[in-house]
This record gives structure tokens, C-alpha cells and sequence, in this order.
């Protein structure tokens, strides 16, 4: 076990672990890996909680294998670490409250259990005072009827838990989609838990990292634009191609929300743009983010390092850009690919002046749609590097 230090004044059950700490992350996919790597760097130490026995986290540091909900495995991580933390937001929020009991978790479990519930993360948001878009909950096709005579169309409904990539949710855009929208997002539950949102007619869609210490400092990562393709995320650039005002504001609503939530460690606000500027907040995760990975190689400090260093309770580092950059996701029908055009000579990286940086996650199964690693793009100008993913082969399939 590491060396452990109170916090100064003004946070009074905030601790500092010092470098030589161990970090217990539930989760041992690819955040909890890069979380890994770039702790250690620092001189943590790391144990992963995870079912899967080869998991890219386990990769590169200890691992317990078991089921996310078993309590005993639980235990175990709490008695080899000094902090808890998790790398994403589907962990048993049941197993977080008892770790919090039982260990030091500066996440707790108060911000998993809104989070992992839209309703109650829609109420948070509006809470810390910023605006998402209009909504109604619905537990029947009945309720969806009303709701959507209350909205209007289109919308798009979803599940209250659980969902990403475009998962658990559907498009309404006609009145006799309704009953189809109902039955495919809630097939066969009997009192489902839904959420009808009116659809924005956004510009662009951008997120924003932000970060709170344990003791309350916060800080936030400049705005990504990201581009999505069969709903899940194909590439973020940064800077975001919308005014510098729009990203001043987009950053200040992230960090009241952090703030209002009294959240630790990382928290990415997903916001749509309107035409006339306007932003409304779409979804929060309490955890580094897909979006967040152009820090790797672009900014000062990377979101992982930020991560551990609030939840570890140091001084948070200096989000600056140091580049433009354009970050591209690798899915399992790019992997092989990309891997091996890093290993040959790029003429049409130096023509463009891009230099791509690879980053590989270590799963153990490539399948067509899964995120198996990431290419941060650093450039002169997005375009440039734009260019450079349009006229690869990789994107294309």
C-alpha cells in the first residue's frame, strides 16, 4: 500500500495518495488501461476488476478476474488499493456504495447511480442550471402518445439505462412510428423505464472534459467536434470548428455541471450546437471519454493523467492544446489495416505535414464495430489531417 496524505483546508474527508499509492479501478477495458499506463508513469501502482482474463488493463497491470457484482472480489480490490475508481459508468452501483464503505472511493457512488439513469441525470444537469432539451418520461405507448403530442415530432426515445453507440433508442418522425419505436425499444418489459426527447436540429455535436479534484479545484479540456457514423463516434477535432465564444461557454457549462454534481475526477458533457448557437446538454459520462483521447498527444497534460491526479487529490495539470489534432477511431474492421500502415513509410502524412500516432488497446477479439484503438492526428490544421483520413483506405469499409 502507498503513502496516503490529508488534504489541506476546506476538504476535510478529501485525501492525497501520493505516487507509490495503488489505484483499484472497477473495469479493465481500454480507459482503465491508458488510465494504467499513464499512472504509473507517475509512480502509481494499479489492480483491475474484471471479468474477462486477458483485458487490456489486465494487460499491463494486475487484474482480479470476476464478475463485476461479486462482492467478495470487491473486498479484494478494496484491501490491495488505497483508492477506487472506475472506468465506466455500467459498474454495479450497489458494489460501488459497498467499496465506499469499505474503502476510499472520491467518485463515490452518489454519481454512478445518476449517471446511470437519464432521468436522473437530465435533473442534475438542469439542477446545476444548464439547459438540455426538452423531454417527458414514458412507461407506456399511451404515455409516448402524450408525450409526443406534447413535444412534437420528430424525437427520439430511449431507454432510461443503459444504451450506447446508438443502442436502446429509436427515431420518431411519424406518427405511425410509435407503436414500432415503442416495441423496439422496449421489447417485451412490462413497465419500461423511457425517456422522449424532442429532437434538436443541431450544427454540430461537441463534448468537454472537465475535472474535479477531491479537494474541488476544476479544470476543463478544450472542446472537441465530434463526427459520428452508424451512431458511433468516427472522429473529434479539435479545435472545435465553432467560435471561440461558443467554446468558452461550452467549457464554463461543463465545469458547472462537475461543480454542481460535486463530481471526481473526470465528467465529458456531450452538447449539440444549434444554427443559432445555442447548447444543450445530451449526455454525461462520469469517466474519460472516446472523445477525450486527442489529449493523449495534443495537450499538456492527457485525460488520464488529469483522472488520477483528481482523484489522487494533486494540483490538476494545464489542459493546453499544444496542436491542432483530429482523433479517428480504429473499429475491428480497420484494425488490421491501420496496424500495418504504421509500420510502413506515410508519403501522404509528410506531403500533408501530419503525424499520426497510434494507439492500440489490446482486445482480445476484433469484431466489426468494436473500438479497437484510436489515431490522434497532430497537425497544423484540421483540414490537413481531415485530408489524410478522407484519402486512406481504412474509413471505407
Amino acid at each position: 500500500m502507498g503513502r496516503v496524505a490529508e488534504a489541506g483546508a476546506g476538504a476535510e474527508q478529501a485525501k492525497t495518495l501520493l505516487p507509490g499509492a495503488t489505484i483499484g479501478v472497477l473495469g479493465g477495458g481500454q480507459l482503465g488501461r491508458m488510465m494504467a499506463l499513464a499512472g504509473s508513469a507517475m509512480g502509481y501502482r494499479f489492480v483491475a476488476l474484471d471479468p474477462a482474463k486477458d483485458a487490456p488493463c489486465g494487460q499491463v497491470t494486475p487484474q482480479i478476474t470476476a464478475a463485476y457484482n461479486d462482492r467478495d472480489a470487491a473486498r479484494e480490490l478494496a484491501r490491495r488499493s488505497d483508492v477506487i475508481t472506475y472506468e465506466f459508468e455500467n459498474v454495479d452501483a450497489g458494489v460501488a456504495a459497498l467499496l465506499a464503505e469499505e474503502s476510499y472511493v472520491p467518485q463515490g457512488s452518489a454519481l454512478l447511480y445518476t449517471t446511470q439513469h437519464r432521468l436522473r441525470e437530465k435533473a442534475a444537469i438542469e439542477a446545476a442550471g444548464v439547459p438540455v432539451a426538452p423531454y417527458r418520461k414514458v412507461g407506456s405507448l399511451a404515455e409516448l402518445e402524450a408525450a409526443v403530442a406534447g413535444l412534437g415530432l420528430p424525437c427520439v426515445l430511449k431507454t432510461a439505462t443503459g444504451g450506447y453507440d446508438g443502442k436502446g433508442q429509436a427515431v420518431i418522425r411519424r406518427p405511425e412510428e410509435l407503436a414500432a419505436a415503442f416495441r423496439q425499444v422496449a421489447p417485451g418489459t412490462q413497465a419500461p423505464e423511457l425517456v422522449l426527447e424532442k429532437f434538436i436540429a443541431f450544427q454540430c455535436e461537441i463534448s468537454v472534459v472537465a475535472a474535479r479534484s477531491a479537494s474541488g479545484e476544476v479544470k476543463s479540456f478544450p472542446p472537441a467536434e465530434n463526427i459520428h457514423v452508424d451512431n458511433i463516434l468516427h472522429l473529434s477535432i479539435v479545435p472545435a470548428r465553432v467560435p471561440e465564444e461558443i467554446q468558452q461557454r461550452a467549457c464554463e457549462l461543463a465545469e458547472r455541471i462537475v461543480s454542481g454534481m460535486n463530481a471526481v475526477g473526470l465528467l465529458a458533457v456531450e452538447m449539440f450546437v444549434t444554427e443559432d448557437g445555442e447548447l444543450f446538454v445530451n449526455e454525461l459520462a462520469p469517466r474519460p471519454h472516446n472523445s477525450g483521447h486527442y489529449t493523449m498527444d495534443a495537450c499538456v497534460t492527457s485525460q488520464f493523467e488529469q483522472h488520477v491526479r483528481a482523484i489522487c487529490n494533486l494540483p490538476l495539470g494545464d489542459t493546453s492544446l499544444l496542436t491542432p489534432v483530429v482523433m479517428v477511431n480504429v473499429l475491428g474492421q480497420h484494425l488490421e489495416g491501420a496496424i500495418q500502415a504504421a509500420c510502413r513509410a506515410d508519403e501522404e502524412a509528410n506531403r500533408l505535414g501530419v503525424a499520426p500516432k497510434l494507439h492500440i488497446y489490446g482486445k482480445t477479439e476484433s469484431k466489426t464495430g468494436r473500438k479497437m484503438g484510436h489515431i490522434n492526428l497532430l497537425c497544423k490544421d484540421a483540414s490537413d489531417a481531415l485530408s489524410w483520413v478522407e484519402q486512406t483506405n481504412l474509413w471505407r469499409n
